[in-house]
């Protein structure tokens, strides 16, 4: 069987524009389709800036009979297709095709049922994230993963990058928190994947495809769990002399059976960063901060308190803090959830990272990305999920000087090529995208890419679904274009180097 690749498919795809656009018009309103300069340029990018591409359109489908009428338009003309919930991806996933349309799902933001005796809910894909857990609070209940970006960030794109948060070490993922999705293929068939039911008919295709970034189908609605909201919750909050014994911290809570809600770390540039932008109370004088959750009842936290303060004492640990409210402890976690933001305080540009390591190499990698700074004459800012080894160093550059641009991708292909070596991934929660192409040569096998390519070809024949973003395999990755990542190693041995 023949091999698709993103160049070879490229070159096939030859969209047939005023068929399109035509037909559409035809059917679908007028308010909906953005084809002015002025419209679709507010689309050109997700939350990764770095790579821009204005697309030719935009269509808004406000239910999912449009969606099903575009996407049987889109297979029928060759039209390439890039799905955009609420564009605070930060891989460039939702990077519009420089021949397609990008199908935005934001109008699709209803939540169609929620059941509290169920502990469910039925939602669109446009449905913010923190708006799930507002229409469950009067319940008791909410939704357990929690991005940074969470006041903002929809479901369906929670979907597409299985995005998590920091409570995601005790409640898990997104893929661990959806139970089923209704989706439109290329064709324009829908189709269920999962279900309410304890086990669902059929293969278990529902945890292949949260996660597969819009390269499989388009998400018109989403049921998620919803748990119970716990009757305490408290924080301690514990400064370090050096990230190295933060490290060894994490290690020994793990070690001893506690899964807190909640474990963060920070390093002492990202306390300096966020504190005068939250005031959240952190130590400036230490080397780094760990925050560590533990919820339930006032029983059983209060016994993982005492036993996470024991740990830590024993660590090292220089100042402990427990939130003494439930608005100091929201205090504690806003200063983490704004590491983003904050940074455009001290930096005009930053490069936000995204690789998983084994816990027990985080004094290793830290040490390392510090070195890093002085390769490539730029600051790093380190912030992370440290229950789950989920790395977001924030590479700080200025897009105003000559290379530093350049620099700051080799620093982020250097920090995930890093993750590999030492047994982790090149992604945790925010996508591979455009972002990280170079990386998948590095990671996986010819073998294991041409699986991945062959499962999607069985969902996309027509590869006309986020085409750019498919699995490299035989073509070296500075192919795919000019939105590309051109830095980093191809490591095949047929594949030239650039």
């Amino acid at each position: 069987m023949d091999v698709v690749t993103p160049a070879s498919q490229s070159k096939a795809i030859v969209p047939d524009f005023p068929g399109f656009l035509a037909q559409i018009a035809a059917e679908i309103p007028a308010h909906c389709i953005l084809t002015r300069s002025d419209q679709t340029k507010v689309y050109e990018c997700d939350g990764l800036s770095l790579y821009r591409e204005q697309p030719p359109v935009v269509l808004l489908p406000e239910n999912e009979a449009q969606v099903i009428v575009i996407l049987k338009a889109c297979q029928q003309h060759n039209m390439p297709v890039v799905p955009r919930g609420s564009g605070t991806g930060l891989s460039g996933g939702a990077t519009p095709h420089p021949q397609g349309v990008v199908i935005g799902l934001a109008k699709l933001n209803r939540i169609v049922r929620l059941d509290p005796a169920t502990c469910t809910a039925v939602v669109g894909p446009g449905v913010r994230n923190l708006a799930i857990s507002e229409a469950a609070a009067p319940h008791g209940l909410y939704y357990a993963p929690d991005p940074s970006s969470q006041i903002a960030c929809s479901i369906g794109g929670n979907v597409a990058e299985n995005s998590g948060g920091v409570h995601c070490l005790k409640y898990g993922l997104t893929v661990h928190n959806v139970i089923r999705v209704r989706v439109v293929t290329i064709e324009g068939e829908v189709i269920e994947l999962g279900g309410e039911a304890p086990d669902a008919p059929g293969l278990n295709l529902l945890q292949a495809f949260v996660g597969s970034e819009g390269m499989l189908g388009l998400v018109t609605e989403v049921t998620v769990k919803l748990i119970p909201r716990p009757q305490l919750a408290r924080v301690i909050m514990a400064s370090f002399p050096s990230v190295e014994l933060a490290g060894e911290g994490v290690t020994r809570i793990i070690a001893d059976g506690i899964i807190p809600a909640g474990l963060e770390l920070m390093d002492k540039r990202s306390v300096h960063m966020v504190e005068p932008f939250v005031n959240a109370g952190y130590d400036l004088d230490a080397e780094a901060i760990l925050l560590c959750e533990s919820d339930g009842t006032p029983d059983e936290v209060a016994e993982e308190i005492e036993r996470v303060e024991a740990l830590l004492k024993e660590v090292g640990a220089s100042r402990l803090q427990v939130s003494s409210s439930e608005a100091e402890r929201l205090k504690f976690w806003a200063g983490r959830k704004n590491a983003f933001p904050a940074a455009g305080r001290i930096s005009p540009d930053y490069y936000c990272m995204d690789g998983t390591i084994p816990r027990r190499h985080l004094g290793r990698v830290l040490g390392a990305i510090e070195q890093m700074e002085s390769r490539f004459g730029l600051r790093c800012s380190n912030v992370f999920h440290a229950g789950d080894g989920n790395l977001h160093p924030l590479i700080l550059f200025d897009a105003n000087k000559p290379g530093e641009i350049e620099r700051a991708e080799e620093f982020g292909a250097a920090i995930l090529e890093l993750c590999v070596e030492v047994g982790g991934t090149i992604t945790g929660e925010h996508g591979v995208g455009l972002e990280k192409i170079n990386q998948m040569c590095t990671q996986f096998s010819r073998e294991e890419l041409d699986a991945f390519s062959a499962f999607k070809r069985a969902f996309d024949p027509y590869g006309l679904l986020n085409p750019l973003k498919l699995i490299p395999t035989l073509v070296r990755c500075a192919e795919y274009g000019k939105m590309h990542v051109h830095q980093g190693e191809v490591r095949f041995p047929d594949i030239p180097r650039f």
